[in-house]
């Protein structure tokens, strides 16, 4: 059995500001200039795709390979960019025009990126929004968005019908794969525009729709919970999601570097590579980190209606998937799924995750189980069009506590209290820039001028950077928890609880989840002379959001809830309860 490869040699060989600086000479594939976007000097990748139509016509190149694989359907490249031109050409003839926003509200299926690109090759703004959450939720989207279309399917058709009545500005909806006669006068089939997946590659060639794109005209919005608990729609650009697909080559060409070999060169009989997406594509991490990287580079997507450990490995087993993660959650659960044995997993070679707290042991469990597969982990926000940093290899072996360093075309600092920037190993928030970082909030100024600062964001997170530029999330300094990859804030939560007759004081706090890293926990105090019961305050929370934001537990405190001199309540204390089940229970 051969060593590791960190057994091979000494680690480093060549320091990260050696390798970005070797990786980003003049005439590199990965050469850096200087722009000014919006009046802010701004590094950005030299040769990356101007716009996200660029990244589509990349696509068409690869023909007749597999592109998109859902259970019986199988669509190859050629076949999905007819559809997208199809459905861009039916977008044009519905009147969208450039900056139109369009609305894209499904689980994963192959009309999703269909709907995307084609969007986006009509001249409109994507807007995709959560498909987990509830018609109240939808509606929100909807009409914040001033969406003119919209695209959905059967389930969320289901969720909006009644309240369509309240979406003055929406002109049309197309429904995806719906087994109910269609009635509505605004909703028609998609299929009547693109037919079904296995015939894609029956439509006819059309032209690209006569739209003037450039790069930092508006692309997207996608929907990020604020600490207020509104949804808050951050408005990117094609430059932002094009850089994304740029530095999803640089890394792990990187770790090749770092450890003083030269990157592979690309080879066209090589069998192709498979990205098995276990994440939603209306995340950016769907979207910019894999949909679109998976296009301009000829990777098969293959997908599943919902994510299963024995379905994804059977997946994994018949098309010879390559890479797969999203969340720790999901290398957890293929690791230590007790039917893994019955399969051939030895094609993954990259297991990679993030937007969630990973126990450091992970990555040891990774190389343990899968000696062939590379680790990886990586830090971003909506906000920053997915990836910022990342940390793959044995740079995640020798630091797995670190989300890594940020890529070359983009800058981190600490930020201390009075907005001054701190030293190395210091503690504070975690500011941001970059080519992705979105240009702000849409239809929300005041939000704007709060996160977003000289071209900076504003994170959130309280972090250190060391001495060779990793970074360390340590907290958050917004009350914010994440199940599993998913964004609760707290207080939107809370703000429900209060709507109870019963409840009189509520905080919800996050439960420490080794798979998920967190969930929700609620502790009540109850108004006098009222009851409730713990399955009924669920049951109230899970009418009005999604499921993933409802407390997995409610605990009844007898009095008020403990809180510091200035009022606000020590949620500190309260994590206690659910480290102790014999704390004070009504």
């Amino acid at each position: 059995m051969s060593k590791p490869r960190s057994a091979q040699k000494p680690w480093p060989v060549m320091s990260i500001a050696q390798a970005h600086a070797l990786m980003t000479r003049p005439g590199s594939p990965f050469e850096m200039e200087d722009m000014l976007i919006r009046g802010v000097k701004t590094r950005v990748w030299k040769h990356a795709p101007p716009t996200l139509r660029e990244v589509f016509l990349q696509g068409r190149t690869h023909g007749e390979k597999t592109f998109l694989v859902y259970e019986e359907d199988r669509a190859s490249f050629d076949a999905f960019s007819k559809a997208a031109l199809a459905l861009a050409e039916e977008l044009v003839k519905q009147g969208v025009k450039k900056g139109d926003r369009v609305v894209l509200a499904m689980r994963n299926l192959p009309e999703w990126p269909v709907v995307f690109f084609g969007v986006l090759l009509a001249g409109g703004i994507v807007t995709p929004l959560n498909a987990w959450w509830t018609g109240t939720e939808l509606e929100y989207g909807l009409k914040d968005s001033g969406a003119k279309i919209a695209f959905v399917d059967a389930e969320r058709l289901e969720r909006i019908v009644k309240r369509l009545p309240n979406c003055s500005e929406l002109e049309k909806i197309y429904v995806v794969r719906s087994a109910e006669e269609v009635t509505h006068p605004r909703v028609l089939r998609i299929e009547t525009v693109i037919g079904a997946v296995n015939d894609w590659h029956r439509l006819p060639d059309r032209p690209l729709p006569d739209v003037a794109l450039a790069p930092d005209d508006d692309a997207t919005i996608f929907y990020t919970s604020g600490t207020t608990g509104k949804p808050k729609g951050a408005l990117g650009t094609h430059r932002n999601a094009t850089s994304t697909v740029t530095a999803a080559t640089f890394s792990p060409a990187r770790n090749y570097i770092r450890r003083g070999e030269m990157p592979p060169m690309p080879d066209p009989k090589a069998q192709q590579k498979a990205t098995l997406l276990a994440v939603p594509f209306f995340h950016t991490t769907g979207c910019h980190a894999v949909l679109c990287p998976g296009l301009f580079n000829g990777i098969k997507l293959v997908l599943l209606r919902r994510w299963e450990p024995e379905l994804a490995m059977q997946m994994i087993e018949r098309e010879r998937v390559t890479s797969t993660g999203g969340v720790p959650t999901i290398a957890w659960q293929l690791i230590e799924h007790p039917a893994r044995k019955k399969y051939d997993l030895s094609s993954l070679e990259a297991l990679s995750y993030g937007g969630a707290p990973a126990a450091s042991e992970l990555v040891r469990r990774i190389r343990q189980v899968f000696p062939k597969s590379v680790p990886g982990l990586g830090w971003g926000m909506t906000e920053t069009s997915a990836t910022f940093t990342h940390n793959g290899g044995e740079d995640y072996e020798h630091r797995p506590e670190s989300s890594g360093p940020a890529l070359p075309v983009c800058e981190m600092k600490i930020v201390g209290e009075k907005d001054e920037t701190l030293p190395t190993n210091a503690l504070g928030e975690l500011w941001a820039k970059g080519p992705n970082v979105v240009k702000g909030y849409w239809n929300n100024s005041a939000a704007s001028a709060e996160t977003f600062v000289d071209g900076w964001l504003k994170t959130g997170d309280i972090a250190k950077i060391d001495e060779e530029g990793f970074c360390y999330i340590v907290d958050r300094r917004k009350d914010m928890l994440l199940r599993g990859g998913e964004n609760i804030y707290c207080i939107e939560v809370e703000d429900v609880l209060y709507q109870h007759p019963a409840v009189m004081d509520a905080a919800v706090v996050g439960i420490a989840h080794r798979i998920l890293g967190e969930e929700p926990g609620a502790v009540v105090t109850l108004k006098p002379d009222t009851t409730t019961s713990e399955d009924e305050l669920r049951a109230f929370v899970a009418e009005r959001l999604a499921a993933f934001k409802v407390p997995v537990r409610v605990v009844f405190w007898p009095e008020m809830l403990p809180r510091n001199p200035s009022g606000k309540i020590l949620k500190t204390e309260l994590k206690k309860v659910f480290e102790n089940p014999q704390e004070p229970r009504a």
